[in-house]
């Protein structure tokens, strides 16, 4: 009980030493750019005093998923011209591009204002879609046999802006159920699953859409 109330009464002390420990370890690995870095241990300050530990492993599991579909067939990506820059590590546009809206959501439920269920329910749909977002581009674009232009439903290259294909929009469905996975995994409340399953169903109706 006595380190329980110790951690709590320094929560963001000890938030910030942790993440600085860890980004000061975790740097080596070809996920973020440098300052992309710092710019994550800032995240994942705010993340843990504000929601704990249980928002802030969420998030980084966001971020190793989302970094490692990224790197699957970088190779043939650079080749056509269709990977992401700096070898697929990620800057600071990249980390609040992705969490400047859950790390907003995690700030009101700390200072409690509006409905903590709702918010969570946003902080988790937030993480869900971009997720969903990275899976089906970096998968569509590797591997979408058949791209089509969403306006207008019409084929275009892999990887123009607002296409979509079968195998990007699976993948999609498929990082949309494994954000909620995770976030389940880590005690989140078990209402978080709509988040998923209405993001989900967006994905489905595309796809059946596609096949017609």
């Amino acid at each position: 009980m006595f380190l329980i109330h110790l951690l709590q009464s320094h929560q963001w002390l000890f938030a910030f030493t942790l993440n600085a420990l860890l980004i000061a370890v975790a740097q080596r690995l070809p996920l973020l750019t440098r300052a992309g870095w710092v710019h994550a241990g800032a995240l994942g300050t705010i993340l843990w005093g504000c929601l704990g530990w249980r928002g802030w492993l969420g998030v980084a599991f966001y971020l190793v998923l989302g970094s490692l579909v990224t790197r699957l067939g970088m190779a043939q990506k650079q080749r056509d011209g269709l990977a992401e820059g700096r070898g697929g590590r990620r800057g600071p546009e990249n980390v609040w591009g992705s969490a400047a809206t859950g790390a907003v959501i995690a700030i009101l439920i700390k200072l409690g204002i509006g409905s903590e269920p709702l918010l969570i329910l946003g902080f988790t749909a937030s993480f869900a879609a971009k997720l969903a977002d990275t899976f089906g581009s970096e998968i569509g674009k590797r591997w979408g046999r058949t791209t089509i232009l969403i306006t207008t439903l019409r084929p275009v290259p892999a990887g123009t802006d607002g296409a979509i294909s079968l195998e990007g929009t699976l993948a999609s469905a498929l990082g949309s159920v494994l954000m909620t996975a995770v976030m389940v995994l880590v005690e989140v409340p078990i209402i978080l699953v709509a988040g998923t399953l209405m993001n989900t169903a967006v994905y489905l109706i595309v796809l059946l859409i596609q096949v017609q």
